[in-house]
């Protein structure tokens, strides 16, 4: 193998653990003398491509900025006189690019061992997460908050997107060598526990609230809501008579008595004085509160578990004190940010002389009744978790629908005085999923959602009788793949785009679903079992032997594996990670009748199962990194 001509190369590689920058440091250091710039500046040019028959690196020459010579006379003139290399061909001019192709056999003996030796950690580089890279003590710290949904509320698609998505940002970053802390900010304090408190002791049941408390909690909110909607609609239509009363100047005095009596009586004002009975810390409420906050977080933590999903940290808009909240509101007016409106207290965007910040309108900071909003528990909740936890990044992962208010949010923040807190802040939006129910109507828990396409999956299953007798415990796998068919039909299209909710799509063993993914993963552990070679056979494999190109092709694909979670850091698509796993799967489907393990000569054997083994640990790793339990039958 060819050496490199630096010890700095050598030790970035060390470094990055990624064998693409064995190649890279090689051409950008026999590129140096030829095109008169630093190899440091070719190095950080020098793209991987999309389709290997455009190469494995490209280097747009017009990124040099090279003066005197049209691009496409300088990529053709630095191909000629790149000189014999024993790692990449003769270079290809096409237009202004040049293509650099690696050659077969060393690639093969640097990536296959890499992979096997590796193992989990192959395409994983934490030391990106440090701050210094000769301190491992120095990691950089970042909060990814995500899932967040309303105790006595319905689990809508809104929160499973941001179960999926931020889970695998945790994911992400944790491969990065960050240090991460999970938060779940979830909707548990407000009038609704005023209404579910009141509705425990009129339809409760303690046996159904320890057997299924999200279940029972929803249900006697429906139940509440049955007798207080009626309540507000006829309170609304008083107030309408009220109204044309007073415009046709007739005596109000009897109407405003009865409006008064049937406010004071409605479920509404006793849930607002339960309430209150909670915000000034009466014992009794508090411990009624916390038990429905403790059986529902402990049942949520269930279902997470499923989808390979831990928080560190239960947090929720209970958790920021009143005086956080005050002390925002009193700092807003101080600084002559907010101002009064009708009673109420805005802070008004649209004044100031930036035309990004004009954009955001008026966010409302208190009500007319004193009472404090999302946008202030939000202000007091970043600044408290900056001084517990001194973030590097926080990444609130929340529907697109919220972009005006977080951006309202980071921006209230730096004007208020807290850069530090908004330039850490990032919002990562997406789309919504449309049409999501479950064969028993609408959906109202996650757990309906798994429970129904587990449910599909084993049906699915059961078509393929002599496949489904080889499955050791069938219910069990249906569930698992049924979790992946969902994950991975939320994480196949950009984040930002809507999708379908398809149970028969994201079900298929065809096409590029999950179910796919789980198949071809549990195919490459059958080749491995039915080989019957050990690790060492592996390890002493002729990598030469891998001469044909649909092995030259995948030992191209593995290689760039530790390129995919990079660049992951930067899109934060769950796509990126995903488009590369089919990609490579196909590859590995067309290969099988090409490179046949059970039945070849020994020394082929072993080369072509130290390739599935390298290609099936990929798999493996690509889908842990997406929150997903790869099979092995």
């Amino acid at each position: 193998m060819a050496k490199l001509h630096t010890s700095t190369g050598s030790e970035a590689v060390a470094k990055n653990n990624n064998p693409v920058d064995v190649y890279r440091h090689h051409i950008s250091e026999k590129l140096e003398p030829i095109a008169g710039k630093p190899s440091s500046e070719i190095y950080d040019r020098l793209a991987w491509t999309q389709t290997f028959d455009k190469g494995d690196l490209s280097l747009p020459v017009p990124a040099l900025r090279i003066q005197g010579k049209k691009p496409a006379e300088i990529a053709k003139e630095f191909a000629e006189k790149f000189p014999e290399s024993e790692l990449v061909e003769k270079p290809v001019a096409n237009g202004i690019n040049i293509q650099f192709f690696f050659k077969p056999q060393p690639l093969s003996k640097l990536v296959i061992p890499s992979i096997l030796k590796r193992k989990s950690e192959y395409g994983t580089n934490r030391k990106l997460g440090l701050r210094n890279e000769s301190d491992p003590n120095s990691r950089k710290k970042i909060i990814v908050e995500f899932s967040s949904p309303n105790i006595a509320k319905p689990f809508h698609a809104g929160h499973l997107r941001s179960t999926i998505i931020g889970g695998f940002l945790a994911n992400l970053y944790n491969a990065a060598g960050w240090e991460v802390k999970t938060i779940n900010y979830l909707g548990d304090w407000g009038r609704q526990f005023g209404l579910l408190a009141n509705a425990f002791e009129l339809y409760g049941s303690e046996e159904k609230l320890e057997k299924d408390p999200i279940g029972h909690l929803f249900d006697i909110y429906v139940e509440i809501n049955k007798v207080s909607k009626p309540e507000e609609d006829a309170i609304k239509e008083k107030k309408e008579e009220l109204k044309q009363a007073a415009e046709h100047k007739k005596d109000t005095t009897d109407v405003e008595k009865e409006i008064a009596d049937m406010e004071a009586k409605s479920v509404n004002e006793q849930a607002r004085q339960y309430f209150k009975k909670l915000e000034n810390g009466d014992k009794a409420a508090y411990a009624t509160w916390s038990r429905f906050r403790e059986l529902s977080i402990a049942r949520y933590e269930n279902t997470y578990a499923r989808l390979n999903i831990h928080f560190d940290v239960y947090s929720g808009e209970s958790q920021v004190e009143m005086s956080r909240m005050e002390r925002a509101v009193e700092q807003l007016r101080t600084s002559g940010l907010s101002e009064d409106s009708k009673g109420a207290v805005i802070v008004d965007l649209t004044k100031s002389k930036d035309k990004n910040t004009k954009k955001l309108g008026k966010a409302l900071v208190k009500k007319t009744d004193g009472s404090t909003l999302y946008l202030t528990r939000d202000i007091g909740e970043a600044v408290k978790r900056y001084e517990l936890y001194h973030f590097d990044q926080m990444l609130y992962v929340v529907s697109s629908q919220q972009d005006v208010h977080l951006a309202q949010l980071f921006k209230i923040l730096e004007l208020m005085g807290n850069n530090e807190v908004a330039e850490r802040c990032q919002h990562v939006n997406f789309g919504m999923v449309l049409g999501m129910s479950t064969r028993r109507g609408t959906v109202k828990f996650l757990d309906d959602i798994l429970r129904d396409v587990g449910e599909k999956m084993h049906e699915v299953m059961k078509k393929n009788e002599k496949k489904y007798e080889q499955v050791h415990e069938p219910k069990k796998t249906a569930d698992t793949l049924g979790i992946t068919a969902v994950m991975v039909q939320d994480m196949k299209g950009k984040r930002i785009n809507d999708y379908e909710f398809s149970l028969e799509r994201m079900t298929s063993f065809e096409g590029d679903t999950g179910p796919y993914l789980q198949y071809a993963h549990a195919r490459l552990c059958s080749i491995t079992r039915k080989a019957e070679l050990t690790p060492e056979d592996l390890a002493s494999a002729d990598l030469t032997l891998l001469t044909e190109s649909h092995a030259v092709n995948l030992v191209r694909a593995l290689s760039s594996w530790p390129d995919v979670v990079q660049n992951t850091l930067k899109t934060l698509e769950p796509t990126t990670v995903l488009t590369y796993l089919f990609k490579m799967t196909h590859m590995l489907s067309s290969s099988y009748d090409v490179l046949q393990v059970v039945g070849s000569e020994l020394e082929v054997k072993k080369a072509r199962m130290a390739l599935y083994e390298a290609a099936r640990q990929v798999l493996n790793n690509g889908m842990k990194l997406l929150g997903l339990n790869p099979v092995q039958r």
